[in-house]
């Protein structure tokens, strides 16, 4: 048996980051949503995506196992995994916005996933299901999803011990993987867990105010204060002040400045002295732009920045309320920058990167993580650079 999350058909919805990578590859909290599912169901998972994007992600064999198939934005629940599991071969469950789950006994090599629901014989209607459309409703849900994996990621396991130099409240809820160096650093977990993952470091002097959430391998940089609820990926690095953030993974914000209602993808960096603004100075409502629907759409009263992946902004830079910066840009220019920055830009005047210059460029950044591009990523960038670099214009 085997699950596979599908991108739905209006995956557009999750730009910048569905722009990289499948949707069930996006993390917040402690886990992607393909890992949360992992998880939940003790099942191997797969990702079914774009087809320029598949070749980033196996598919399960065809050996005549049951296939449940699952919408990649659905959250799950101990309650729902039951009922997608119970299902029987050729049934599907669904919603108001439509399918939900379905089990196939094969796995059809010309899966549609907007005829989806032809696949199946037998619909089950059930009540709505929660499901996030938009990557700013990540921060919305983040709490729920960071509280849900520490329990999944820490149950029937102890910590590991805790150094005295550090100052704890609550540490019933803090757990430190293997490897963790931390010393002398203020950890608050009454408001929610502190999770610490493999081989990482706090340095010394930083604040933490729960629920938070520090990959394996990653990085929290001298006197950091961090607070709200915020996770910050594997191989990343932290800095200055961060609140109620998501960083997916392999990004820094090594620096001085504020990070605030932001996601940021993975292998951005930001520049010494970046801030982005996450409040309007009326406080009214934040209007973030959607490639799908081709204009802006309200999403309350604080929202920060949305950053695709492999993106930079130089140092000292102003990030306007509800930006959202495409894939591969390199970010400068001066005063508050554009709300909108689309893919491969090259500073925000609506010049684009040159292609000799943008594949060497971010090699360059994941070489300093003794990382390179995989043929898969680099024929990414190139779809991208291509076929979907949507020119959009500020208001």
């Amino acid at each position: 048996m085997a699950l596979v999350l599908f991108d739905p058909p209006d995956r557009d919805r999750w730009y910048p980051f569905s722009r990289t990578r499948a949707i069930g590859a996006c993390r917040a909290g402690i886990c992607t949503m393909q890992e949360r599912w992992a998880l939940l169901t003790q099942l191997p998972v797969f990702l079914h995506t774009h087809p320029y994007l598949q070749s980033r992600y196996p598919l399960p064999p065809v050996d005549n196992t049951p296939v449940y198939w699952v919408d990649a934005r659905v959250i799950p629940s101990p309650g729902l995994v039951n009922q997608v599991l119970s299902l029987p071969v050729g049934t599907c469950l669904t919603d108001a916005m439509g399918l939900i789950a379905g089990a196939l006994s094969v796995l059809p090599q010309d899966f549609v996933v907007a005829k989806a629901a032809g696949y199946f014989q037998q619909s089950i209607s059930v009540d709505a299901v929660q499901r996030i459309r938009y990557p700013w409703e990540l921060l919305q849900y983040h709490e729920a999803l960071l509280q849900q994996d520490f329990q999944l990621v820490t149950r029937n396991r102890v910590s590991a011990p805790i150094s005295q130099t550090n100052r704890v409240l609550g540490a019933e809820q803090v757990f430190l993987e293997a490897g963790v160096s931390m010393e002398f650093v203020t950890l608050n977990a009454t408001t929610g867990p502190i999770y610490i993952g493999k081989n990482a470091t706090v340095m010394e002097g930083s604040c933490i105010r729960g629920s938070f959430a520090l990959g394996e391998n990653s990085l929290l940089k001298l006197n950091s204060r961090v607070y709200g609820v915020t996770s910050l990926g594997p191989n990343c690095m932290g800095g200055g002040e961060i609140k109620n953030s998501i960083m997916m993974g392999w990004s820094n914000k090594a620096h001085d400045g504020y990070m605030g209602d932001a996601v940021i993808g993975e292998w951005c960096n930001w520049g010494a002295g970046t801030t982005n603004s996450n409040v309007k100075n009326n406080a009214g409502t934040v209007h973030m732009w959607s490639v799908y629907d081709d204009g802006y759409l309200p999403v309350g009263q604080k929202a920060g920045v949305l950053m695709g992946d492999y993106s930079r902004t130089a140092i000292q830079s102003a990030i306007n309320t509800g930006s959202v910066i495409g894939v591969a840009c390199n970010v400068f220019g001066t005063g508050l920058l554009p709300t909108i920055i689309n893919d491969c830009s090259w500073g925000v005047q609506g010049i684009q990167y040159e292609w000799q210059k943008l594949i060497p460029d971010i090699n360059n950044w994941k070489k300093m993580k003794g990382q390179i591009l995989s043929p898969e990523e680099e024929s990414v960038l190139a779809y991208i650079f291509e076929h979907l670099n949507r020119k959009a214009a500020n208001p």
